[in-house]
C-alpha cells in the first residue's frame, strides 16, 4: 500500500483533535504530521509526527510537501495565523497538493452586547481611549506594540508567555493559558475595574467567557476582525463531532483513508 502524508498546519485545539482522530483511525500507511510554528513554549503536542518551527517561506514548505509526499494539508491555524495561511495557499498550488481550512466559527455579538468591530490592532488602539480607561487586553503578545502609544488608558495584558517590547507605559501583564471561564473573568474584570476589553474574533468555546463578563458588566467590546479567507474548502469544528465527520469523508474523498478505516 502506498504511504500517504497528511501534514496539518497546526498549534490549535482542533488541530489537536484532527490529528488525534486521524491517528485513531488506525488506518494502514497513513503518515500523520503536526506542524507546530514554535512561538510558544511548552507546546500542548498532538499525537503523530510532530515538526516545530517554520518551513522557509512558500519554498520552503513547498519543498517539504514535494520531499514528504504529501497528499493533502489541513491549515488549521490560529484564524489570525494570516501569513501561514496565505503560505499554505501558495505553496499547495504551486505543488499541487489539495488544501482545506479548518477554523472555529467567529463569535457573533448577542443582544444587547456593545461591539466595536474593526479591522486591525492599529484601529482598535486608535478608537480604546474614546471607549474607556482600563482596558482588558486579550489579542496576543505579538500585536501589543500596537498599543505602546496609547495615553490615558492602562492595561491589563494576558498573554500566555512574557510580551516582549514595547508595552505601554502604564499596564499589567497576566501570563495564563486557558479556558478562561465566564464567571472567572467576571471577577477578574470586576477586580481591575475593566471597562473596555479588546481582543480578537478568534472564535471558539475556551475563551469566549470574556465575552460573556463583559455582557454582564455592560462594557463595550474593541472585537479585531478576520481577514478575508482564501477561496478553499472551510470547515468550522469547534469540538463538533458531525464537523470531524465532514472533514474526515472530505480525507477520504482524496484517497488518503479507506473506508474502513475511518
Amino acid at each position: 500500500m502506498t504511504r500517504e502524508t497528511v501534514l496539518i498546519l497546526g498549534g490549535t485545539g482542533e488541530a489537536r483533535e484532527l490529528a488525534g482522530r486521524l491517528v485513531a483511525a488506525g488506518v494502514p500507511g497513513l503518515r500523520v504530521v503536526s506542524s507546530l510554528a514554535g512561538r510558544v513554549s511548552r507546546p500542548a503536542l498532538p499525537e503523530g509526527e510532530v515538526r516545530v518551527g517554520g518551513f522557509g517561506g512558500i519554498d520552503g514548505l513547498a519543498g517539504w510537501l514535494r520531499e514528504n509526499a504529501v497528499t493533502v494539508v489541513v491549515d488549521a491555524t490560529h484564524p489570525f495565523a494570516e501569513t501561514m495561511s496565505e503560505h499554505a495557499v501558495a505553496a499547495c498550488a504551486e505543488v499541487p497538493v489539495p488544501l482545506l481550512r479548518l477554523a472555529r466559527a467567529p463569535w457573533a455579538a448577542g443582544s444587547g452586547d456593545l461591539w466595536h468591530e474593526v479591522d486591525s490592532l492599529e484601529e482598535a488602539a486608535a478608537l480604546l481611549p474614546s471607549l474607556g480607561r482600563r482596558a482588558f487586553v486579550t489579542s496576543g503578545r505579538q500585536g501589543l506594540p500596537a498599543f505602546a502609544g496609547v495615553d490615558g488608558v492602562w492595561f491589563l495584558i494576558r498573554c500566555v508567555d512574557p510580551p516582549g517590547s514595547p508595552l505601554p507605559e502604564a499596564c499589567q501583564v497576566v501570563l495564563a493559558r486557558g479556558p478562561f471561564d465566564a464567571e472567572a473573568e467576571y471577577a477578574l474584570m470586576r477586580e481591575h475595574e475593566i471597562d473596555v476589553l479588546v481582543t480578537k474574533n478568534s472564535g471558539g468555546e475556551l475563551t469566549a467567557g470574556k465575552l460573556a463578563a463583559a455582557g454582564r458588566l455592560g462594557i463595550p467590546v474593541i472585537m479585531v476582525r478576520r481577514s478575508g479567507a482564501a477561496d478553499v474548502p472551510m470547515y468550522c469544528s469547534t469540538a463538533a463531532v458531525a464537523e470531524r465527520l465532514v472533514l474526515l469523508h472530505w480525507v477520504l474523498k482524496h484517497g488518503v483513508l479507506d473506508a474502513g478505516g475511518v
